[in-house]
C-alpha cells in the first residue's frame, strides 16, 4: 500500500512558494514515510545589498537508529538564500529544502 499527497502552494503575487509532499508506504514489514519541503520567498533589494557578504548556509543532519523500538530516522534541512539580477533589478531569494524520512517495522496485531 502506497499514499502520497503532493501541495503546491503560490502567493499571489508569485513572492513565496511552498511545495510539500508526503508519501506512506508499507512493504516486506517496514512502514516508511518520507516527507519532502521546499519553501522559497523573493524579496527586492537595493544593488548596495548584493555587494555585502550573504549569511552562510545552514545544513542540519540527523541520523537515528533504535534497534530497541525497531525505527530509523533521518532529517536533512538545507537553508540558505542567492541573489539573481534581472532587468535593472536585484531580488534576493531564500530558500528553505528539508527530507524527512522515518522507517518503521509494522506492529503486529496479536487477537
Amino acid at each position: 500500500m502506497r499514499d502520497l499527497v503532493f501541495k503546491n502552494l503560490t502567493s499571489d503575487d508569485k513572492k513565496k512558494k511552498i511545495l510539500a509532499s508526503y508519501e506512506t508506504s508499507e512493504d516486506e514489514g517496514i512502514r516508511s514515510i518520507i516527507t519532502r519541503h521546499f519553501v522559497y520567498l523573493i524579496r527586492e533589494a537595493a544593488e548596495q545589498e548584493a555587494e555585502r557578504p550573504q549569511p552562510q548556509p545552514y545544513l542540519y543532519i540527523l541520523k537515528e537508529h533504535n534497534k530497541r523500538e525497531q525505527r530509523e530516522k533521518f532529517l536533512c534541512k538545507i537553508k540558505g538564500s542567492v541573489y539573481a539580477a534581472c532587468g535593472n533589478k536585484v531580488y534576493q531569494i531564500f530558500f528553505i529544502h528539508s527530507l524527512r524520512i522515518n522507517l518503521s517495522a509494522k506492529s503486529q496485531n496479536v487477537l
